[in-house]
């Protein structure tokens, strides 16, 4: 899959607490950031799907 850099603005205590929990978990801080989107996504969608 192509990727694409970004930037977003965040509060510093968020973005260390992100980059503690992508070393504890063994995995990027990209692969973190990109879950936990995907994973917001499609609980908005299911959300929106109940809705409706």
């Amino acid at each position: 899959m192509k990727r694409q850099q970004f930037n977003v603005y965040l509060p510093p205590e968020l973005i260390k607490a992100v980059k503690h929990a992508a070393i504890d978990h063994g995995v990027t801080l990209s692969a973190m950031v990109e879950q936990a989107l995907l994973d917001h996504l499609a609980k908005l969608r299911k959300t929106e799907d109940e809705e409706s």
